[in-house]
């Protein structure tokens, strides 16, 4: 607490009175304490350093404890005097701002609910934290910190450690099919950092965007965020389907998609369509944002390489998270940008982003060279299957024919789609949160302008084996309308 400060902006609010100093240190410790400005508990300065640090003497101080401590506001101890516990007097309203609110591209964004409890059933987009080698990653994290020299603590390489950037390409070349090489691997804070940079590197204000329809939110964010005119594209079984009339008439800058898991249905594209996209792309002078954000959990048949390796020279920003196969915490994500955008990228990088957190980003490296990493990834695969398995069957037996399970191939979320004249997807997620279940709407991720949805967004990787049956009893009896 500056007492400087308070006694003379207090002072200038109160000149007319003309009070000697010796009244006005009381009355300004009084309606601090009144207002909370000096709260409950608060053990208030010395009297010789209050009036030291006032250029006071010490007799206005101790004249000022008295007074208060007689009132009931102080409670002088034998270590000093104590603020009481006095309810706060309401304080008086601050002036509205003069200005209308924020700027045109923080408007027109989905309204977002309160962010649920990430224990309660069914909440999507989180793994499993509870395990997570946790110790194992303490221990690595304290070793990198160990051999830390002073100079480590400056601000890092703006893309990212190199050991970490190597780690990230030797892993992708491996798991995904990515072809790059460390200088086009970017690291970010993750998925909504790297659609930002995506955003705001390969487009101007004004350049039209693609997001799938239904879509990822945080994509319509970043667009929005980056003054992009937002279009949405519908999705169908094979994933992403622009028409012709799309190409001509709404030409795109920047293409996103979810091809390994399409975000919220669950869509697989299919290889065809993942090469048109391409072609596409490459014949309207776009750039594809590849969301590849839980390409790692897949459930049924062989693993499909991404969009970026399929043919060379794809046009595509690949990005990836480490949130769901690690932990959300952990704010490490990256993006990789074609070789012909890696020069200008960096440049941009060491302008606008100062880099830190270096301990996290080499005990990371040393988590993905060690193997460690793609233990967990099979361990985690094994245990989200079997959870898969387990809500896929109990909705069969609790819901039946009333909705239809779509996306469970694949990821730590399935969709179910419910009929359209049935009870409204938003309706039910209320009377679902009321029996502390948490689903997300289908309809809540409807990009305005296109055809609605009714369904429900679950989350299973956080649901044991064991409760999956009864919660999926609970929710079905919300979903019918049973007593």
């Amino acid at each position: 607490m500056d007492y400087s400060l308070l006694l003379d902006a207090f002072g200038r609010d109160h000149a007319r009175h003309a009070w000697p100093r010796q009244r006005l240190l009381h009355e300004c410790l009084r309606a601090a304490i009144r207002d909370g400005t000096l709260a409950a508990g608060t053990r208030l300065l010395a009297t010789r350093a209050l009036a030291q640090e006032l250029g006071i003497a010490r007799n206005t101080v101790l004249y000022a404890y008295e007074q208060l401590a007689c009132e009931g506001f102080v409670i002088p101890d034998r270590r000093g005097t104590i603020v009481a516990g006095i309810a706060p007097a309401p304080r008086r309203r601050s002036a509205d701002v003069p200005q209308a609110g924020l700027a045109r591209r923080a408007q027109n964004l989905r309204t977002v609910n309160g962010t649920a409890s990430v224990a309660l059933p069914f909440t999507p987009g989180v793994p499993d934290l509870r395990a997570f080698p946790l110790a194992q990653w303490r221990r690595l994290l304290d070793r990198v910190w160990r051999g830390l020299s002073f100079d480590r603590l400056n601000y890092g390489d703006p893309a990212g450690e190199p050991a970490l950037r190597t780690a990230i390409a030797d892993y992708l070349r491996a798991s995904r099919g990515v072809v790059c090489e460390p200088g086009q691997v970017f690291i970010t804070d993750g998925t909504q950092a790297s659609l930002d940079l995506c955003a705001h590197a390969c487009a101007d204000a004004g350049d039209i965007a693609w997001i799938e329809n239904p879509g990822y939110g945080g994509a319509l964010a970043a667009f929005r965020g980056a003054g992009l005119v937002v279009e949405g594209i519908a999705v169908d079984g094979e994933g992403m389907a622009p028409s012709l009339h799309d190409w001509s008439a709404r030409r795109p800058k920047l293409i996103y998609t979810t091809p390994s898991h399409q975000y919220p249905i669950g869509v697989v594209t299919s290889a065809a369509r993942r090469l048109a996209l391409i072609d596409g792309a490459r014949a309207a002078g776009a750039l594809i944002v590849e969301d590849d954000y839980d390409s790692e959990f897949r459930h049924e048949g062989p693993p499909l390489a991404a969009m970026q390796g399929l043919v060379p020279d794809a046009p595509v920003l690949y990005c990836g998270t480490f949130s769901k196969t690690m932990f959300p915490a952990l704010r490490i994500g990256f993006v990789v940008v074609p070789a012909g955008l890696a020069p200008q990228l960096a440049v941009m990088r060491a302008q606008s982003a100062a880099a830190g957190r270096t301990a996290e980003q080499l005990a990371l490296a040393e988590f993905l060279r060690s193997g460690e990493f793609a233990l967990h990834l099979r361990r985690m695969r094994r245990l989200y299957r079997q959870r898969r398995d387990a809500l896929v069957e109990a909705l069969g037996r609790h819901v039946g024919s009333h909705a239809v399970v779509e996306g469970a191939s694949a990821g730590m979320h399935l969709a179910l789609r419910l009929p359209a004249d049935g009870i409204a997807d938003v309706e039910i997620v209320r009377r679902a949160r009321a029996q502390g279940i948490v689903v997300n709407a289908l309809s809540a991720h409807a990009v305005p302008g296109g055809a609605p949805v009714n369904g429900l967004l679950l989350g299973y990787a956080q649901v044991p084996v064991e409760r999956m049956d009864a919660l999926v009893e609970r929710l079905a009896g919300v979903m019918l309308d049973r007593p």
